[in-house]
């Protein structure tokens, strides 16, 4: 049996004999290619790879290693230097603003912007002392990724009310103010250039003017960067910032005007009026761009009920495209994100749920203040890493003429307006405008996009910066003793209560009546029609459920109903807040403290004055009808009068 079968043993052997060889035929090329002892019939193919390589014999030692050590520990930088570099920055930015507000004493007396602008001067100073490159701020890092979000959370937390009612204000300080410093201040440069010396005789009217156009724009950041921290009243808050994000599609037009015909060295008839047209475009066309990606924004949170957790990412997203696509096609990107941030909102948070709406809260204040805390630390760094080309002659020009630019229109301007506002602008209230005029960023990075073939863009720049860090140092340090020396009245940090409320809707019923029965179409009688077609028509089509259908007074009873049980919870007055108890309860049982008494809410001067302008003007225009019209003529109009002041009180009083 066992002779039977010895080929078998055999034939395994043989088996395993062909498995080693076939094994050994593929692994042992590749030992032999990587020895410098092999020979035979590999040794052609180490010599073929060593021509291929053409290192020589230094190459064949390279090839010596078969087998390296495992890395514990690898540096590779240059894979996430990028990131870590953005995130690093951000860091840097942030401990600064945390630094900054732990020290009262540094933040009494010197704004944020300041000290932000110093410790980008001194890490620029360290970065240039190292012999590495500083980072400059690009214009298009600082257009797309750093202004958006400040714009964005201005403009979707805008004060609707006073920016509405100042509206008029606003546009001439920002379309006439802002023409009139960029021609005044591109003029005058131009005559100091032909007498300036050799250096600038080669600069003409039309750079000269573009530069104008540059300087000539309030800032919206260095704005809110100063006036929150001074806490001044509303009016001239909304007036300066107001005038700070409707001057810049008088700053597009004119930048794009003057870079267009700045190499041809002529203007036309035909050119100044497609720049007047061009003006509207830019502005409507943003505006229009803002509306429509507000109105699909409030149109898509409609149907987010299910799928909580992205509604606050449509506000963002929607927003952001607004902005994108309003500088696709030249508009004004900064009107297309106030418009939209100032449709979506109403719409927007009837729709989402609170956390949502705390999201988008926190988020865009979080977002804008590190957006703005990274702009002025690396204007400081730009400031030293960038070329200058200092001319005293051009700056020093270029700093009075600003300032005296600026003090000439608003008090030229303030005069007209004057004549037609019920609430006069006071010299102090003139003298806080003008001196609250701050330049920034946008000026130093509309200058940077300056091609340099062209255009003396390092004198540009160094004079833009001078402006700026005179306008911020100077303007920016002194704006808050001003104000207390001058005792202009601040802002006052009291909570909007339902009495209030009441007492402001009753008011706004009672002169849409009386402009009605007057026959004067004022804002109030155009306001009032906005809102009934509001409810009428785009509520229900933009709000989902019954929410659409909710009178205005009762929604805002329940938005300060959660927001007086959320501040309960947070300051530790009560444990928990059962779902039934009303803002009545819960003052009940929130902790006792010595609170002065409310005053009744009083009618304001301005409205006494509005009630008795419009009756003044109007109703004389009543007493010289015709005698020949007919008795019962006479008892209709009587009659329409009672019925429209009944329907004013009983409409006020619901």
């Amino acid at each position: 049996m066992w002779l039977g079968n010895l080929p078998r043993p055999s034939s395994r052997r043989g088996t395993y004999l062909f498995l080693l060889v076939f094994l050994l035929g593929t692994v042992l090329p590749l030992g032999v290619a990587s020895s410098p002892d092999s020979h035979g019939t590999d040794a052609p193919h180490d010599t073929k790879h060593e021509a291929s390589n053409g290192h020589g014999h230094h190459g064949n030692e390279s090839h010596t290693k078969v087998k390296k050590a495992f890395p514990v520990l690898n540096f590779e930088y240059e894979s996430v230097r990028l990131p870590f570099e953005i995130a690093l920055w951000i860091l840097l930015a942030s401990l600064m603003k945390l630094g900054f507000h732990l020290i009262p004493r540094l933040s009494s007396f010197v704004p944020e912007s300041c000290l932000l602008i110093v410790v980008g001067l001194l890490v620029g100073g360290l970065i240039k002392l190292v012999g590495e490159t500083s980072p400059v701020l690009h214009s298009q890092i600082f257009f797309l990724y750093l202004l958006p979000p400040i714009i964005l959370d201005a403009g979707y937390f805008l004060p609707i009310r006073p920016f509405s009612e100042n509206i008029g204000t606003i546009l001439v300080f920002a379309v006439i103010g802002t023409l009139w410093n960029s021609f005044f201040i591109g003029g005058l440069l131009y005559g100091v250039c032909q007498i300036g010396g050799k250096d600038l005789e080669k600069i003409g009217l039309l750079p000269n003017l573009l530069f104008g156009a540059i300087i000539s724009a309030v800032d919206p950041v260095a704005v809110l960067a100063v006036f929150e921290e001074i806490h001044i009243n509303e009016l001239l808050h909304i007036l300066v910032f107001g005038e700070s994000l409707l001057n810049d599609a008088v700053t597009v037009v004119l930048y794009h005007l003057f870079e267009e015909y700045a190499g041809i060295g002529s203007v036309t008839f035909l050119d100044v009026l497609l720049g007047f047209i061009c003006f509207f475009v830019v502005a409507l066309g943003g505006i229009f761009v803002g509306l429509a990606y507000g109105l699909l924004a409030a149109f898509t949170s409609r149907f987010t009920s299910h799928t909580r957790v992205i509604e606050p990412l449509f506000a963002f997203l929607y927003s952001y495209m607004a902005y994108l696509s309003a500088e696709v096609f030249h508009l004004s990107g900064i009107m297309a994100l106030i418009a939209c941030g100032v449709v979506m909102r109403p719409y927007i948070e009837a729709n989402i749920s609170h956390k949502s709406h705390t999201t988008i809260k926190y988020f865009l204040k979080m977002w804008s203040s590190v957006s703005e805390t990274l702009i002025f630390i690396f204007l400081g760094v730009s400031t030293v890493a960038g070329p200058h080309s200092w001319n005293w002659t051009f700056v020093i020009c270029t700093l009075v003429f600003c300032l005296v630019a600026r003090v000439l229109g608003v008090v030229g301007l303030t005069y007209i307006i004057n004549k037609f506002r019920i609430v006069k602008l006071t010299t102090k209230d003139q003298f806080i405008i003008a001196y609250g005029g701050l330049r920034g960023a946008i000026a130093f990075s509309l200058g940077y996009l300056l091609p340099p073939d062209h255009f003396p863009r390092d004198m540009f720049l160094t004079a833009i910066i001078t402006v700026i860090f005179f306008t911020v140092f100077v303007q920016g340090m002194t704006i808050q003793p001003l104000v207390d020396l001058l005792a202009v009245k601040k802002k006052q940090e009291t909570k909007r209560s339902i009495n209030e409320e009441i007492h402001s809707q009753f008011l706004d019923h009672l002169l849409t009546g009386i402009e009605d029965v007057c026959g004067h179409y004022g804002h109030h009688h155009w306001k009032d029609k906005l809102n009934r077609f509001n409810k009428k028509y785009i509520k229900k089509c933009l709000i989902a459920g019954d929410r659409s259908k909710e009178p205005q007074l009762i929604a805002f009873y329940h938005k300060m109903e959660m927001k007086q049980a959320i501040e309960l919870v947070e300051t530790g007055g009560i444990a928990k807040i059962p779902s039934a108890v009303s803002t009545v309860s819960m003052q009940n049982i929130q902790p006792k403290q010595k609170v002065a008494e409310r005053a009744l809410p009083q009618l304001s001067k301005g409205k006494e004055e509005e009630i008795r302008k419009i009756l003044r003007t109007n109703l004389q225009k009543t007493r010289q009808r015709s005698h020949s019209l007919h008795f019962m003529e006479e008892c209709d109009d009587l009659k329409a009068t009672c019925t429209s002041l009944v329907f004013i009180v009983v409409q006020g009083l619901t």
